[in-house]
């Protein structure tokens, strides 16, 4: 391809995205044409592999900050006059005055000894500009220089118990890796020059992979994990980015949390609280024996050391237990009369459950 024609090809049209994209946008429509293109789900559609060539030359070029801002400025000194002095077909919309003769020719003429263009020339330096750009561009992401891959973020979700216990979890991912085929390099195994036929010279393809990641004990709801180098593959040899795996717990029947204490309330009767009693509660691993002394209050919370949260390096967090009355929505005959007996005992022992609230004596 002549420098004439690189130039006039537009990148940010081959993408779908106006010139105005962020990097983001530009990466989210390279890696949706790119799946879409791939010569392994298009086999013998030549068209569709010279897409996939334009597509990815023109992400190779917008990835790149430097890159994209010299061919962005480029574009525009030539939209300012350079098409009426140069033989270019202006961009439509574009009235121009003059035009110079119809053969064609090279940047290499239009900067070299019969150049109209000095040092002071209105464009700029356009002559510096290109020659750096074409120095430093190339056409293929396996040409760039190298960068290190960007970082990676998705979400798994697992139980209150596998997370605090922790786990090696199987993630299934999909998305760019380097070419298993030229490992990167763009080039056919055992060439320089020669195109890698896999990638097609990009050096990146889109495979899905299953990966396995290590949840440590007492990871939170909305905690991230980080995977090094398991993100998007540098460019040119450069390292690879990060996968970041955000955690979801989903919620427990019976634990909550605080911090690294686990919390669990325990429903009893009135009559268990006034006389005491010995309670089996839950635990991670089974179940324990809570004494409950007599005149317990409901609302009360009993620590029981060690029950709780453990984190890797650090010490364990506490099982809270509270006690709270249950009242039964109904009560057969027998067992009312029987609770109007107590309660006129109560009252005749003096008892006001009410003494001292609200400015009461």
């Amino acid at each position: 391809m002549t420098q004439q024609e690189w130039l006039a090809r537009d990148f940010y049209a081959a993408l779908g995205v106006p010139s105005t994209a962020s990097a983001e946008e530009i990466k989210k429509a390279y890696r949706t044409l790119a799946r879409e293109l791939h010569p392994d789900a298009n086999p013998h559609n030549t068209q569709v592999v010279e897409r996939f060539k334009a597509v990815s030359e023109a992400y190779a070029v917008l990835s790149d900050p430097a890159k994209r801002k010299d061919y962005d400025r480029t574009r525009r000194l030539f939209r300012s006059g350079a098409s009426a002095r140069t033989g270019f077909p202006p961009e439509a919309g574009t009235t121009t005055t003059a035009r110079a003769g119809s053969g064609g020719f090279e940047f290499g003429d239009l900067f070299g000894s019969r150049s109209p263009f000095t040092v002071g020339d209105p464009l700029g330096g356009l002559g510096d500009v290109l020659g750096d750009l074409f120095r430093r561009a190339g056409t293929r992401a396996a040409s760039a220089r190298p960068r290190r891959g960007s970082d990676v973020e998705t979400e798994t979700r697992m139980s209150f118990r596998e997370a605090v216990a922790g786990m090696v979890l199987p993630l299934r991912v999909s998305g760019p890796m380097v070419c298993t085929s030229c490992h990167g390099s763009g080039s056919r195994p055992g060439t320089r020059q020669r195109t890698c036929p896999h990638c097609h010279g990009v050096g990146i393809e889109d495979r899905a992979r299953t990966i396995s990641v290590d949840v440590p004990p007492g990871v939170g709801d909305g905690q991230r994990v980080r995977i090094p180098a398991q993100g998007e593959p540098g460019l040119a040899g450069a390292p690879s980015g990060d996968l970041y795996v955000t955690v979801r717990v989903d919620p427990d029947p019976v634990f909550a949390r605080s911090g690294d204490d686990l919390t669990v309330t325990v429903p009893v009767s009135f009559a268990e609280l006034a006389l005491g009693t010995v309670l089996s509660v839950p635990t991670l691993d089974g179940q324990v024996s809570v004494k409950i002394p007599p005149g317990a209050q409901s609302g009360r919370t009993i620590r029981l050391r060690g029950r709780g949260v453990a984190h890797r390096g650090t010490a364990v967090g506490d099982l809270l237990v509270t006690v709270e009355v249950a009242v039964p929505p109904e009560l057969d005959h027998e067992a009312a009369e029987a609770l109007r007996v107590y309660a006129r005992a109560e009252e005749s022992s003096g008892f006001d459950p009410r003494a001292g609230w609200a400015g009461r004596r």
